[in-house]
């Protein structure tokens, strides 16, 4: 099997669409018959790396690798960037402001999620220039 290639814009601010690239690839893996557990990892970690770009970053691009033995992820936006990497991967640290918070999102565990859902991830971040997260998930 190749590698199967999909990309998504992911919409800044728009909480309404915020969700719809991991949905999407959540329908093309179950069609491919990946594991249910795979799914849902795949699903809960690009949620919520899509929910970060919406919140922090005024959106960005979503590409996703499907290959045979894993699903690579690379969630890239031209955001503010990440100050502290360590700090931000602290779980229920956020810099979302109260507005956000009041909207139900922005408790802190985005990043930490990421990582629990994940077998792999790396955060390439530069303050002022903007944040590309690689989350890698192998397949059962």
């Amino acid at each position: 099997m190749q590698c199967i290639r999909l990309e998504y814009d992911v919409d800044g601010e728009n909480f309404a669409s915020a969700g719809n690239a991991s949905e999407s690839v959540k329908r093309t893996l179950k069609q491919m018959g990946v594991s249910p557990a795979s799914v849902r990892r795949v699903a809960i970690a690009m949620y919520e790396g899509e929910i970060n770009m919406v919140i922090h970053a005024h959106g960005g691009k979503a590409e996703v690798e499907i290959y045979p033995d894993r699903i690579d992820i690379y969630l890239k936006d031209k955001g503010p960037g990440i100050a502290d990497i360590d700090l931000a991967m602290k779980a229920g640290y956020s810099t979302a402001t109260e507005s956000i918070r009041s909207l139900g999102f922005g408790a802190g565990m985005g990043l930490p999620n990421m990582k629990k859902y994940s077998d792999e991830m790396k955060i390439d971040s530069t303050v002022g220039v903007g944040t590309t997260v690689y989350l890698r998930v192998n397949l059962e």
